[in-house]
């Protein structure tokens, strides 16, 4: 692909919004809500954080504070175009004037996702698909305001306006946004990660690990996405761990959420190979995104290598690595998938060859593969996943 890392290249570059950060900082929502003239939220969430006490805490806490509170529940853990479409009947239903985006990457996508079609009928969900021109005619004012909250240290999800959604028609993971659709502020409690299960603590964790990695490795020139990358790979990487071993170890929780949101500000270079397999591969067989990402790395990581190696002192001094070969850095990694008790090949989670050919095919056309350091080819594709099913890492 073409390398942009020239500073002479034009480029235009985003920064996040206004961030909440620390333990409690889920107490400045009434306040954020009241900044941004929510007077009738309607908090989005998934499936999977819905029963959990703190979203009934936060419901409760809005409604002692005037502000009538919904709730809308129906996200998947990997969402589809269905849940949002009622979840944006819910908003309308609700009369909400405002979104609070509650949950892991997947409330948090459902929430972006319900506020590109909650306030207005001009268009459909699928217009804002990331692949095709932005609608036009739209300001901020169509869109209703979107507080995020994540409850898992992984997505990043949080600052950005994108948010990835299953297409039941065609069977594939897409990307709808729209510039004007941003996040209005994020609230970054470590607290509310602490419920979080040891083996999705490390899923999540290592899909933040990758973001920042995959971001890094994007061959364009982005000292600001370089930076938060970096900076959030030595987070994380520090702090896994602890956070994965010792659960209400305050700290680590914390480093591993703000490690996360500075890997999403990351990638808003791009990502690579290893999200363009793995979008498709959970739109086929529903994996958790985590998870199959931390699987799919190695093999990317290997047909990269070439590509990647110049780069790899920052990578390697971010991690504490003794030095900055390509050998040492593979071995790091899947030393640390072992110690994550991360699957070593697809094939555990059921994916088989039979299907090979299909998904390569959906990833051909992954924003994400046009952003990796190496260009691909189908037949690159369909190699790949069959590495990841018959052996993944070695």
């Amino acid at each position: 692909m073409e390398n942009n890392l020239s500073a002479l290249n034009r480029q235009t570059w985003t920064v996040p919004l206004p961030m909440e950060y620390g333990p409690g900082a889920r107490h400045q929502l009434v306040e954020l809500c009241r900044a941004f003239n929510i007077s009738r939220p309607i908090i989005i969430t998934d499936q999977g954080s819905l029963s959990l006490p703190f979203v009934g805490q936060m419901q409760q806490a809005l409604t002692d504070a005037g502000l009538v509170c919904g709730v809308y529940g129906g996200i998947e853990p990997n969402p589809t175009d269905t849940s949002v479409i009622a979840g944006a009947a819910a908003y309308q239903a609700w009369e909400a004037d405002g979104i609070i985006a509650l949950g892991g990457g997947s409330g948090l996508d459902g929430g972006k996702a319900v506020a590109l079609i909650a306030r207005q009928t001009r268009c459909d969900l699928w217009t804002f698909d990331f692949d095709k021109p932005v609608p036009s005619g739209f300001s901020a004012a169509d869109f209703p305001p979107v507080i995020t909250i994540p409850t898992t240290a992984g997505t990043g999800a949080e600052t950005e306006s994108t948010a990835m959604l299953t297409d039941t028609a065609r069977g594939i993971k897409g990307c709808v946004w729209h510039p004007r659709a941003r996040p209005a502020a994020v609230i970054l409690d470590p607290e509310l990660t602490r419920s979080l299960p040891a083996n999705l603590t490390a899923w999540t964790g290592c899909d933040a690990i990758i973001h920042a990695l995959e971001a890094y490795f994007v061959p364009n020139f982005n000292p600001l996405s370089d930076g938060a990358a970096l900076q959030a790979l030595n987070l994380l990487w520090s702090s896994i761990d602890t956070a994965v071993h010792q659960g209400q170890d305050l700290e680590a929780r914390g480093k591993m959420l703000i490690g996360s949101c500075l890997a999403g500000v990351g990638f808003l270079k791009g990502l690579g190979l290893v999200h363009a397999l793995s979008h498709m591969v959970g739109a086929t067989y529903n994996t958790h995104h985590g998870l199959t990402n931390a699987i799919i790395l190695p093999v990317v990581l290997r047909f990269n290598r070439a590509e990647i190696m110049p780069r790899l002192k920052p990578v390697a001094q971010a991690m504490d690595l003794p030095d900055a070969r390509f050998e040492t850095f593979y071995s790091a990694i899947c030393t640390l998938l072992d110690r994550l008790n991360i699957p070593k090949s697809l094939s555990e989670l059921g994916v088989n060859h039979a299907d090979i050919s299909a998904v390569a095919r959906k990833a051909m056309g992954d924003p994400a593969r046009l952003t990796n350091p190496r260009d691909s080819t189908l037949q690159d594709l369909e190699i790949l996943l069959a590495q990841a099913i018959d052996q993944g890492r070695d």
